[in-house]
């Protein structure tokens, strides 16, 4: 798409319009990767979710470059539990050349909005977890790997569906991070980032199964496994320290669930789920054990004569890695 000139980037209404052709309604989100609105596409009439970069990142030639790249793979994503990309283009503002994204727009709320009431009944935890790391088998199958699985990038529809979103960005990011140090952006968010993306390594999907195992940890807890004063600190922790079992800051967790989510939260990648689909199975069968403990308690919450206790299978253990 060609940019657009200072002429058009204003609609009769006095919005702003990028490209002539989204004009932008109303300011949704805003993070260090940049602004989120809801907009309208006029060419075919439809509400799109716009995400306009921040200008810092798109003042450098080779971002640009790379974020076009990976927004054309991200685009090959089709699966109901990522937001479809539209179409991606760049809007030229004050002599900036800005790069956007169009999505589809969510009607719904981030997890980062569902977690300030504190965490999650433990099956909606479990179930949000197994949802993220479906979507997150379709990525890795064309070879897409996310980079910044966080609360703020997973969205919970109005049907209470699940939608994962900003494939690709961390990844352009990454590749060009030696180039913009000066920003004082970082790759990924500290909470959620892996022992390899911190050391600057090489990440595969065992990353991503890491940071969903940070993303469970804190809907299950209310709390990512480390915090500190400084991102430093908690990238430290990532690397030296094993967070205590989700179980020690909430009672009710049952012990499958704490080896489920230590097991994706292994420092060494061989020591986590091979891929996210062993983490899918794994969380699968969490469900179906929380479900038996369920059915398995009558009405006046006494167990009923028939009912037998959950097979110990569904702690959830890692697969053997890959070699």
């Amino acid at each position: 798409m060609a940019a657009a000139t200072a002429v058009e980037q204003r609609g009769h209404s006095g919005m702003r319009v990028l490209a002539g052709r989204y004009e932008l309604v109303r300011l949704v989100g805003r993070g260090g990767m940049g602004e989120v609105w809801q907009g309208v596409d006029r060419e075919l009439g439809r509400t799109v979710a716009v995400k306009v970069l921040p200008a810092e990142l798109t003042r450098h030639e080779e971002f640009r470059q790379r974020f076009r790249r990976e927004a054309r793979t991200s685009a090959a994503l089709s699966h109901h539990g990522v937001a479809t990309l539209h179409d991606v283009g760049e809007d030229v503002d004050g002599g900036d050349t800005v790069p956007f994204l169009v999505m589809e727009y969510i009607d719904g709320n981030t997890l980062t909005d569902a977690l300030r009431t504190g965490p999650l009944p433990i099956a909606r935890a479990v179930a949000i977890a197994r949802d993220v790391a479906d979507a997150l088998v379709h990525s890795h199958g064309l070879g897409v790997i996310h980079r910044d699985i966080k609360p703020s990038n997973v969205m919970v529809t109005e049907s209470g569906a699940i939608k994962v979103l900003d494939f690709g960005i961390a990844k352009a990011l990454a590749e060009t991070t030696t180039r913009l140090t000066a920003t004082g952006l970082m790759v990924g968010t500290p909470a959620y980032l892996s022992p390899e993306q911190i050391d600057g390594e090489a990440v595969d999907a065992r990353s991503d199964v890491y940071s969903l195992g940070c993303l469970l940890y804190e809907l299950l807890t209310g709390q990512p496994p480390f915090t500190g004063d400084s991102p430093f600190a908690v990238m430290n922790q990532h690397l030296t320290k094993t967070p205590p079992p989700p179980s020690a800051l909430r009672a009710d967790v049952p012990g499958g669930i704490d080896t489920l989510a230590l097991s994706a939260l292994a420092k060494s990648p061989a020591q986590r789920y091979a891929d996210a689909a062993a983490f899918r199975s794994a969380l699968e069968s969490a469900q179906r054990a929380l479900s038996a403990d369920v059915t398995a308690v009558a009405p006046h919450g006494l167990p009923t004569a028939t009912s037998t206790p959950p097979s110990p299978a569904w702690a959830g253990r890692p697969a053997p890695a890959r070699s």
